[in-house]
């Protein structure tokens, strides 16, 4: 017998990737389990397994950095409070350093983040939570279907009380553009671009590379370098400033779909325009006419 739950969660998340740096990103999850009746006349009660379940994914995946510990160019290193240095070099020679709580990560070993390598971590994770009766686990992640344009980001939300304040997590999403009420593709697909894997950093939160505590010896031009108190510690984070879009406010959805409102608006100032940002899977924030 069987019980299956889709659309258990939505995983929001960022992950290092050898090919493309650091990468927002949304996956949605069904469950499968495999198990006998219970006392009850149930594998598991539906309200159980959605609370359990979501419980353990969001706190080993969601909101975290994933680093593919096994890749030839990850070095690691903790300190004695719990805070790890991660150093990430891209195939391309691109450097990506942070030094946060270890709460911050899911490490996963794999040399690269796939969905079979953090269903696989997951699957390892959940496998000692279940109840006797249950005897097979099947994950699957998915991607959100998007037949419009979209663009994968990276933040942190320093006054956030939540997972939110870890300041390299993600997601994957779309963009809706009206202009004089019209559907715009054209502007859609500019910020797609832009946004392809983009870090977004509040301008308040830079700070120069002496003024780090890791260890990483940051290059003396084309890197910019973030930092913050919140209340799960203190992160910090050095990038290239070509991954990096700053902006004057917090980074928010509400804040970044006014930071594309008024981007448009200056760009073409005779139009109207009205803007749909996506935070991950089917949330977000509307401004404009």
């Amino acid at each position: 017998m069987q019980l299956f739950v889709n659309d258990l969660t939505v995983m929001d998340f960022s992950y290092l990737c050898p090919k493309r740096g650091m990468v927002g990103e949304s996956w949605i999850v069904d469950v499968v389990l495999d198990g006998a009746l219970n006392d009850e006349s149930m594998i598991e009660d539906f309200s159980l397994v959605k609370k359990n379940l979501k419980r353990l994914i969001d706190g080993y995946v969601d909101h975290k950095l994933l680093v593919p510990v096994e890749y030839k160019d990850t070095h690691l290193r903790r300190d004695d409070n719990d805070r790890v240095e991660v150093v990430f070099n891209t195939e391309n020679k691109q450097t990506f350093a942070l030094f946060c709580p270890d709460d911050a990560y899911a490490f996963i070993y794999s040399d690269s983040i796939t969905m079979a390598s953090v269903g696989a971590y997951l699957k390892e994770v959940i496998a000692t939570h279940l109840p006797e009766n249950v005897n097979g686990l099947h994950l699957s992640l998915r991607n959100e279907v998007i037949n419009t344009p979209y663009y994968h980001y990276t933040h942190g939300l320093k006054k956030h009380d939540g997972n939110c304040q870890r300041i390299a997590h993600g997601h994957r999403s779309k963009i809706d553009i009206y202009r004089n009420g019209a559907h715009c593709e054209q502007s859609e697909k500019q910020w797609a671009q832009r946004w392809q894997d983009i870090y977004v950093a509040s301008q308040d939160d830079a700070l120069p590379p002496s003024s780090l505590t890791m260890q990483f010896a940051v290059p003396e031009s084309d890197y910019v370098c973030f930092a913050y108190e919140a209340s799960q510690g203190w992160f910090e984070i050095v990038l290239p400033a070509s991954a990096c879009e700053v902006i004057s406010t917090d980074s928010t959805v509400e804040c970044l779909a006014q930071f594309i409102y008024e981007q448009q608006c200056e760009q073409y100032p005779d139009d109207q325009f009205r803007v749909v940002a996506y935070e991950g899977v089917g949330k977000g924030a509307m401004v404009g006419n």
